[in-house]
């Protein structure tokens, strides 16, 4: 009988690999603005070809050569000087359109920036989570669902939103995005991806290898109870001792109800708008803030060595390298600002009526809707949105606060489920506390107002809104 044998071959397969240009570009539309800026410097330190213009008077000298080439190398990358010359012109217009209607004073500006310097920068519950996804093998299909889940997966590690109503806002297949979500539910921390409390606790169970239990009845039908401290009615439930309920309850309370937690800080979060909708002329205008986006040009240091006769052939070879790679990245910062400035148009186009009067108004808008009009991808509509916070008459919101599937009225008008939830949350503040409200009673009310709303969905609703049953909000 022969041992193991060593033996080399070759396969052949089709791979979709993303070049490092495209890898820039999508991390720049990806990242908040205050992070871009820390990107941009690191390349304004790594590339000597790039300045960063220091004031707007400042005259661009960014134009192709005047003089006759001296070599080919030099005649050939002069079209692509009048093409970056063109890029240039176009990137002053755009920032002098968008550039801060008020300043502040010179010990103002090195005030803030201090202060915005200073942020500690600790991984967030959702890198943590992205860094898993990367070394899950997935298909690129897979890991633009899973970007799309944990973008919707709160501080707490809770998802929050169902699963069919992200397939419905994104248009990603329904069965896609259960194997995902199934996926990131083994990821570290356990628990995570849960929809409710009740789920996370069963995770942990069931990771522990305690499947099969009283522990998962306990925990699936007498949560409440449990709570309350009712041991006995618990007990006699599940026809068990009563210091066997309270051994479980000991048990459990080891179990950790918040997954997300140890990502979380105590120090404030500062929030820097990056888009602002004010309203000129009774119209919704947008405007980008781009105070901390460094803004660049190619030096014409450099266009003048790559002129000199003296220049070297590998020196000119490692400028025009670096010109490109310069010449990219200001194309990717300019293609970033105009997307998130497109999503924001549209945004305010649909949600006119949450700018005047606010949240009840809020309608139903999906992020494959907004794609559709723009003739993008919905994954690249859900980057550009990811962390960005747009200031509006109604306050600061996170962008993707505007992505909302939701319900028709019986009079055929879209309601979003945001504006369900306020209702419901109005609904439980003005209800006699005597006689609270159950799910089923505020699915009916619902339903008289002309949204009919499933009392499964009134109770995820609910929960969201941290409101407890109404066995439990009853005064007696």
């Amino acid at each position: 009988m022969s041992g193991p044998q060593l033996s080399q071959t070759q396969q052949q397969r089709m791979q979709t690999v993303l070049a490092p240009q495209m890898r820039q570009s999508l991390e720049f539309l990806q990242v908040p603005m205050l992070e871009l800026g820390s990107l941009v410097r690191r390349e304004l330190e790594q590339n000597p070809t790039l300045e960063e213009r220091i004031t707007e008077n400042e005259r661009i000298e960014l134009e192709a050569p005047e003089l006759q080439p001296k070599d080919e190398a030099v005649q050939d990358f002069g079209e692509e000087y009048e093409v970056l010359a063109q890029l240039d012109d176009d990137w002053k217009e755009y920032f002098r359109e968008s550039a801060p209607r008020s300043g502040g004073s010179l010990e103002e500006d090195e005030r803030r920036k201090h202060m915005l310097d200073s942020i500690s920068q600790a991984e967030s519950l959702q890198e943590h989570l992205l860094h898993q996804l990367a070394l899950a093998g997935l298909t690129e299909e897979e890991v633009a669902a899973g970007e799309l889940l944990i973008g919707h997966i709160n501080e707490d590690g809770f998802l929050s939103v169902l699963p069919e109503e992200l397939a419905a806002t994104t248009g990603i297949d329904q069965s896609v995005m259960d194997k995902v979500l199934d996926v990131i539910r083994e990821f570290e921390p356990i628990g995570v991806g849960s929809r409710d409390l009740t789920e996370c606790l069963l995770f942990q169970i069931e990771r522990e290898g305690r499947s099969g239990s009283p522990l998962e009845d306990v925990v699936r039908d007498h949560l409440d109870a449990l709570g309350a401290r009712r041991y006995g009615q618990i007990a006699k439930a599940l026809k068990i001792p009563e210091s066997e309920v309270r051994e479980m309850a000991r048990y459990i309370a080891t179990l950790e109800p918040k997954p997300g937690r140890r990502f979380s800080s105590d120090t404030a979060a500062y929030v820097l708008p990056e888009v602002i909708v004010q309203k000129v002329n009774d119209q919704y205008v947008v405007s980008l803030n781009d105070e901390q986006i460094p803004h660049l040009r190619i030096s014409k240091h450099y266009r003048n060595l790559m002129e000199s006769a003296s220049t070297a052939p590998d020196v000119k070879q490692y400028i025009m390298e670096k010109i490109r790679s310069g010449a990219f990245l200001i194309k990717s910062i300019h293609q970033r600002q105009q997307t998130i400035r497109n999503i924001a148009e549209e945004i305010v186009k649909v949600q006119e009526g949450f700018l005047e009067k606010g949240v009840a108004h809020l309608r139903p808008l999906t992020m494959s809707a907004v794609a559709d009009v723009l003739d993008i991808h919905e994954t690249t509509v859900s980057r550009a949105v990811s962390g960005k916070y747009m200031q509006t008459p109604q306050g600061v919101y996170e962008m993707k606060y505007f992505f909302t599937p939701g319900f028709q009225t019986a009079g055929g008008e879209a309601v979003s489920n945001k504006s369900i939830k306020e209702r419901i949350d109005q609904l439980i503040a003005r209800e006699d506390p005597a006689k609270p409200l159950s799910d089923q009673a505020i699915a009916r009310r619902l339903k008289d107002e002309g949204v009919a709303v499933a009392r499964r969905t009134v109770a995820k609703y609910r929960e969201e809104l941290q409101h407890p049953p109404s066995h439990m909000r009853k005064a007696y």
